[in-house]
C-alpha cells in the first residue's frame, strides 16, 4: 500500500494529510485562518504565512499520529508548490522538501489546481479521463478538458475577476462578513434572484471566457442606491453568477465530444445553487454530474495528497531544487485570453 503524505499552504488554510494510492483517506488535519484575517475582510498574505509556519508542523505530527504511522511509513511527500500566495506556498514547499531529504522519500510538487481537478476522481474513483471540468474558486474560474496528470487543454477562463473573488467582494459591499462565498450563499437563501437587475457579462456571445468584474461593479451600484436590501442583492447576484457559469460550460460542453462526465471542483462548487444548476445542465447533455463533497471542494490537503498519488503512479517526481510560483497555469500552451494577465 502506497501512503502519500499531502500539504497545502497556498492561501488561507493550512493542512496535512495522509492518503493511499488507492484513495483511502487515512487521516486529515486543517488549521483554518478565519480569525485572523476577518478584522480585514480578506486574507493578509503576511499574516497567512505566519500562521503557516506556526500549524504546518503540528498538523503533519497530528496527521501520521491520527493514521497511527511515523514519517518512515510514508512513501511519498506531495506539497503544494503554487500557484497562491508566495510566503504560504514556500512554507509549504520548503516543509515538504526537508520532510522527502530528511526521510529519503520521494517528493512530488503538486499545482494546486490540479489538486482541485483530480479531486473529484478521489471522491468517486469511477471517473475516467477524459472529463470536462468548470474549476471555480476564490482565484481562478476555467474550463479545462482533464486528460490525465498533468495533461490540460484550457478552453476558457476569466478575462478579469473569478467567481469567487466576486463572491467576497460582494459580502464584503453588503456587509456580510467573511469568508464570503458562504456569507452571500446564506443571505441568497432569503432573498429574491430576480428583485435586482444585474447584468450578465459574455452571455450568449461568441468568446467562450468569463468576466465578473462588470458584475462586482452593479453590485456595488446596487448596494450604494440604497434601493434594494442584501439580501435581495446577494440572491440577484447568486443568480447572475450561475446564469454565467451555465452559459459559459454548455457552450464548452457543445465544444467537447468524447467527454465522460461534467465535473466541478473548487470553493465555489460548494454553492448549492452552481451545483443544482450544473446538475441540470449535465442532465441536458445525458452526461454524469461529479462533484467532490463539500469539504473538498475548499482548500485542503487530501487532494494535494491524491494528486501527488496520480503524478506518482504516472512517474512525474519532482527533485529538491523545484522552485515555488506564485503563478502556475495548468495549461501553459493556452492562448492568452483578452484582458486575462496574470489569470490566464
Amino acid at each position: 500500500m502506497t501512503i502519500i503524505l499531502g500539504l497545502e499552504s497556498s492561501c488561507d488554510e493550512t493542512a496535512a494529510a495522509l492518503v493511499t494510492a488507492e484513495g483511502k483517506i487515512l487521516a486529515h488535519r486543517l488549521a483554518t485562518q478565519e480569525d485572523a484575517h476577518r478584522p480585514y475582510g480578506g486574507v493578509v498574505p503576511e499574516i497567512a504565512a505566519r500562521a503557516h509556519v506556526e500549524a504546518l508542523a503540528p498538523l503533519v505530527e497530528a496527521a501520521l499520529a491520527d493514521a497511527e504511522l511515523t514519517l518512515d511509513d510514508v512513501d511519498v511527500i506531495a506539497a503544494t508548490a503554487g500557484p497562491g500566495l508566495i510566503g504560504g506556498v514556500m512554507v509549504g514547499l520548503v516543509t515538504g522538501k526537508a520532510l522527502a531529504h530528511a526521510a529519503g522519500k520521494p517528493l512530488v510538487a503538486v499545482n494546486h489546481l490540479e489538486g482541485h481537478a483530480l479531486s473529484p476522481r478521489l471522491a468517486d474513483p469511477s471517473l475516467q479521463f477524459p472529463y470536462l471540468l468548470l474549476l471555480v474558486s476564490g482565484g481562478h474560474c476555467q474550463l479545462l478538458h482533464v486528460r490525465g496528470p498533468g495533461d490540460y487543454a484550457r478552453l476558457a477562463t476569466t478575462i478579469d475577476d473569478a467567481a469567487g473573488e466576486a463572491f467576497d467582494k460582494t459580502a464584503k459591499l453588503l456587509g456580510l462578513g467573511f469568508p464570503g462565498g458562504p456569507a452571500v450563499e446564506k443571505a441568497a437563501a432569503k432573498g429574491n434572484p430576480r428583485a435586482v437587475p444585474l447584468p450578465r457579462p459574455l452571455l450568449g456571445t461568441d468568446d467562450p471566457h468569463f468576466s465578473f468584474a462588470g458584475l462586482k461593479s452593479a453590485v456595488m451600484r446596487a448596494a450604494q442606491s440604497g434601493q434594494h436590501n442584501s439580501e435581495d442583492i446577494a440572491a440577484s447576484f447568486q443568480q447572475a453568477v450561475v446564469d454565467c457559469l451555465i452559459d459559459r460550460t454548455r457552450r464548452a460542453l457543445k465544444a467537447s465530444p468524447g467527454i465522460t462526465a461534467l465535473v466541478v471542483a473548487g470553493g465555489v462548487a460548494a454553492n448549492q445553487a452552481v451545483r443544482g444548476a450544473l446538475t441540470a445542465l449535465a442532465g441536458e447533455f445525458d452526461l454524469p454530474f461529479v462533484a467532490p463533497p463539500l469539504w473538498l471542494c475548499t482548500d485542503n490537503a487530501a487532494m494535494i495528497a491524491w494528486a501527488g498519488a496520480e503524478r506518482y503512479a504516472a512517474g512525474l517526481v519532482d527533485d529538491l531544487s523545484i522552485p515555488a510560483r506564485p503563478r502556475w497555469p495548468l495549461d501553459p500552451d493556452a492562448e492568452k485570453a483578452r484582458g486575462a494577465g496574470v489569470k490566464a
